[in-house]
């Protein structure tokens, strides 16, 4: 099998495909090592909404379900059981990938209970116990971006365990993400681990950005207004992976952790679906593109890019200037992006909330209905 050329053509560019989707039958199927074969993929993320989709589609749960129904599992051991044998299972798949890759790609990630998302020890307790549940060196822990989720995240790298950071929608936060990576690094160095082994990816949500932000210039509705629509997400992107450059290619402190194997927090760009239908379906795709990064698709994204994506090899090097233009020009309208992005990080952590929930809802209905 070959692959195909357009999503090639980017991974060629430096960034890494991840699809951002995980099933049982997506595994079992075969059709996950046929993404890796022909669409580049060499890593996958979860959240809730992707498991609670999978769990609520088709029967490829119903045996696990009714052996956990019965030895009398309650709903949080049976979703931990589940998602954890998902990812467990799409980590071996990956495995080739991880060891061609020195460790790079080839990752799976699975996030912590977003219950916990503003309590810092539970956090990084969990991470600690999925680490040791999932048992596979090419996991990832998803702990979102909020101030409390920090510490956790040092906390959970210092133990030598690898972490996505999620939910990050400012570049003020993420240069607080990357303070944290190179506390934990800092930390896993003087605890006697091995660096190269603890790695990070920080992910940037992108779409939401415009989301929140064209329906606030809508709202203006003037022309200087309108002219601004759909600039807000790449602008900021562009200026995080200017953050990126000024901490991990030039930054004394990143320096300092080379010799003993560190590698920098490539950035993810996250949230890359097309909302507005009046923008291209690749956009979030074909305009982050520079080496070192990644950017996780839904699979909807993936194939539009497949099919008709194109490479913009000068969509965010250099780009930082035009970009605080972008900002100061929507500044000026009145809108205060420090709001724009507060607001998206709590929307961003009630979904994942919700997402939860209905997980929760999902499973105990198939318990009972196992019972039954």
């Amino acid at each position: 099998m070959s692959q195909n050329p357009n999503l090639k053509a980017l991974s060629d560019a430096g960034v890494s495909v991840w699809l951002d989707d995980l099933s049982r039958e997506r595994i079992s199927s075969g059709n996950l090592a046929e993404l890796v074969e022909t669409k580049s993929v060499v890593g996958v993320t979860t959240n809730p909404s992707i498991f609670q989709a999978a769990l609520s589609s088709g029967s490829a749960y119903d045996d696990q379900v009714n052996d956990l129904a019965s030895h009398g599992a309650d709903v949080d051991s049976a979703i931990r059981t589940i998602t954890t044998d998902d990812v467990r299972n799409a980590c071996d798949v990956l495995r080739p990938v991880y060891d061609a890759t020195n460790g790079v790609d080839g990752r799976v990630s699975i996030e912590v209970d977003p219950r916990i998302a503003h309590d810092a020890d539970k956090t990084a307790a969990q991470a600690i116990d999925l680490w040791k549940t999932v048992d596979r060196p090419n996991m990832f822990i998803k702990i979102p971006a909020t101030e409390e989720g920090i510490p956790a995240i040092t906390k959970t790298l210092a133990e030598g365990i690898s972490v996505n950071v999620t939910l990050i929608f400012s570049v003020e936060r993420y240069r607080l993400v990357m303070d944290a990576y190179l506390d934990g690094l800092e930390q896993a160095k003087a605890a006697g681990h091995d660096l190269s082994t603890v790695l990070s990816v920080a992910s940037f949500f992108v779409s939401r950005v415009d989301t929140e932000v064209d329906s606030r210039l809508d709202a203006i509705g003037t022309p200087d207004a309108v002219e601004l629509k759909g600039k807000a997400a790449l602008a900021n992107a562009r200026l995080a992976y200017v953050a990126y450059q000024q901490v991990f290619e030039v930054g004394s402190r990143f320096q300092a952790l080379l010799a003993d194997g560190a590698l920098p927090q490539r950035a993810l760009w996250a949230s890359t679906g097309v909302k507005n239908p009046d923008y291209p379906d690749t956009l979030y795709v074909s305009e982050l593109v520079a080496p070192n990064t990644v950017n996780t698709m839904p699979e909807k994204t993936m194939d539009a890019f497949a099919d008709h994506g194109e490479v913009n090899t000068e969509s965010l090097i250099g780009r930082g200037p035009e970009s605080e233009e972008v900002f100061a020009k929507i500044s000026d309208l009145g809108i205060d992006l420090t709001d724009v992005f507060l607001t998206l990080e709590n929307e961003g952590v009630e979904k994942f909330e919700k997402a939860w929930g209905e997980l929760l809802d999902a499973t105990s209905e198939q318990l009972d209905s196992a019972k039954s």
